[in-house]
């Protein structure tokens, strides 16, 4: 059963009235600026935490030009994906040799036109297991390095935040493992499917991985640097109620009442109103 907010009268269905039959105040109206203070200031806090985020997210990018080259070398791991990362050679009787470099693209088009079933059997085989195990392995650990890449460089928009440096070191590390990884596996799968198929089929191991992996390298070595040198956030100041917003955060951390926090913007805004008008007297 709903109560009167101001003397905390019991109403029934029958005080269908705007007003309280107890002491006559406005159901409706009652507390209504109060309500709105409230909401306003909410609003002024939600507005200067949003704030603190673009702020950071702006030092994220254009903080220094440390930062500003993080972008470039975090480009620069996807362009080295179009360089010849392997290669495999075909030759045989009636068969004239063909080699066949593998990049990024020739990667696609192979995941895409893929069978996985016919791949999964020749894993399962005595005498191709070896060699398509290395095959997938190669090939599972360029895909997950580019997507962390691709994450890593999606992540830059948390870069200054507090878990963001050492976020970025872990990609990176765990990404150049990943790439480092991939032509062991091709090795692997080039050096069983020869034996196998000795002066038919080959593989060879392009200079492209090698730079991709410099690439990252270059990544995590900068990532570090900004981790030391840290980066400086210039933080944009917000105010609620008057009140600059680290001073009103912690003033409702600490439980102030609210009639106390309520004064004090009162005090702030009209010191404001007052420097105010003394700018307007000196200039006129």
């Amino acid at each position: 059963m709903a109560k009167c907010p101001k003397c905390g009268r019991k109403l029934t269905l029958f005080d269908w009235k705007p007003n309280c039959p107890g002491c006559g105040v406005n159901l409706v109206y009652y507390g209504m600026e109060e309500r709105l203070l409230d909401e306003a200031d909410a609003a002024e806090a939600e507005h200067a935490k949003l704030q603190k985020r673009i702020d950071r997210l702006k030092a994220s990018f254009v903080g220094s030009k440390l930062t500003i080259v993080r972008i470039i070398l975090s480009i620069l791991p996807i362009a080295t994906l179009l360089l010849p990362l392997c290669s495999v050679t075909y030759s045989g009787p009636f068969i004239e040799q063909t080699t066949t470099n593998i990049n990024a693209i020739e990667i696609y088009n192979l995941v895409s036109s893929l069978d996985f079933d016919a791949l999964l059997t020749m894993i399962g085989s005595n005498v191709l297991g070896t060699s398509f195990i290395g095959y997938a392995g190669a090939l599972v650990c360029l895909l997950l390095s580019l997507v962390l890449v691709i994450v890593s460089l999606l992540m830059l928009m948390l870069a200054c935040s507090p878990k963001g440096n050492p976020r970025n070191i872990t990609l990176n590390v765990i990404t150049i493992a990943l790439a480092a990884a991939a032509p062991v596996f091709f090795n692997i799968f080039s050096t069983n499917i020869s034996a196998v198929f000795p002066d038919f089929i080959s593989g060879k191991i392009g200079f492209g991985i090698f730079i991709y992996i410099g690439a990252l390298a270059l990544l995590l070595a900068i990532n570090i640097i900004i981790a030391v040198k840290g980066v400086e956030v210039k933080y944009k100041q917000c105010f609620v109620g008057g009140i600059p917003a680290e001073e009103y955060f912690e003033l409702v951390e600490k439980g102030t009442e609210k009639e106390v926090i309520r004064q004090m913007m009162a005090e702030a805004l009209s010191n404001k109103e007052e420097k105010k008008a003394e700018k307007e007297e000196a200039k006129a």
